[in-house]
């Protein structure tokens, strides 16, 4: 009997936390329903992506067939996206269960969608890596909480001197009207301290790439965030603005054989340059050919030598008899 007590006490306390907990209204696109379009259009955007020549009414085509598919209007589509883009940390809960449902999908499928996946086969200790650590896709919008996503991580023995790195992604905007305004930034710390780091704006659908050169350096870390600013002021705040990234790779490639010879030859040179501009400084003219006289205080100035006259022939004198 006690028992039984205790396990009404228990249901009651799930349903009163069930009932104070806030709804979706009824006239919006449920929780459920939404991570179920949002995984359909992503799936979707995986496949369009593949196409050289994709283009943005064909991720509009897709998106309504996606919409057709769920029995949902576009205007009950935007109109749901305006209700969950004003509470950005409901919008993040979905996302992120779209996120790892896409993951699993990939898990399963065990084939890669796009050209740069290829790079994840390889392993952590092989010339060519994908060292990216955090999530492959991710989403952003202009509100707090979800329009700055930071990153980083340390490096490790696997990291060698001379190493070259590439960040490379997708990023497809879900938007109806407005500025596109986001930027990616990625900064690499080496052992002596030295910072290099790229930023670059994504304001269009497709792939972003940020390149680094290779230095003479151990990797001590490598950090950044992606981030979406604010619309501008000709913009409605109002207006809905995603903008998904997929894809994400930070791939880690060891200098070859041939990178190392041409280092070492490109050393040789200049340090040999370095050496002949040493000796070249170090060997200065005389004082005497390098300043021009200078004369004593109230010593007079030397005048030029001039060219010796002719001398004409000069004839005896002969003294007249008186």
């Amino acid at each position: 009997m006690r028992h039984r007590r205790i396990g009404w006490v228990i249901i009651m306390g799930m349903l009163l936390l069930t009932a104070c907990k806030p709804r979706v209204p009824s006239r919006y696109i449920q929780p459920d329903e939404m991570e179920d379009i949002l995984y359909d259009y992503h799936v979707g955007q995986g496949m369009i992506s593949m196409v050289d020549n994709e283009r943005d009414y064909q991720k509009q085509l897709y998106l309504n067939a996606v919409l057709k598919k769920h029995g949902v209007t576009r205007a009950e589509f935007d109109s749901s996206l305006v209700y969950y883009y004003t509470r950005a940390d409901k919008f993040v809960d979905i996302y992120t269960r779209v996120q790892d449902r896409l993951g699993d999908k990939a898990m399963e499928l065990g084939a890669s969608s796009g050209e740069v996946e290829r790079f994840t086969a390889t392993t952590l200790t092989g010339d060519t890596a994908d060292i990216w650590e955090g999530d492959r896709r991710m989403m952003l919008m202009p509100l707090a909480v979800g329009n700055v996503i930071q990153f980083s991580q340390k490096g490790d023995t696997t990291y060698h001197k001379g190493d070259r790195f590439l960040l490379t992604f997708k990023s497809d905007y879900l938007m109806k009207s407005g500025s596109r305004s986001a930027t990616v930034y990625l900064a690499i710390t080496y052992a002596n301290d030295t910072v290099v780091s790229r930023n670059t704006s994504i304001s269009t659908s497709g792939t972003t790439r940020l390149e680094f050169a290779s230095i003479d350096q151990k990797v001590k870390e490598i950090r950044g965030f992606f981030y979406m600013g604010k619309p501008q002021q000709n913009d409605n705040a109002g207006d809905l603005c995603l903008l998904f990234l997929d894809q994400i790779h930070l791939i880690r490639f060891h200098q070859t054989e041939a990178e190392r010879q041409e280092v070492m030859k490109a050393d040789s040179i200049a340090a040999e340059k370095a050496k002949l501009d040493a000796v070249s400084d170090s060997v200065q003219q005389p004082d005497s050919l390098e300043r021009p006289h200078r004369r004593r205080l109230g010593e007079r100035p030397m005048q030029p030598m001039k060219e010796p006259r002719e001398l004409k022939e000069v004839k005896p004198i002969t003294h007249s008899k008186l």
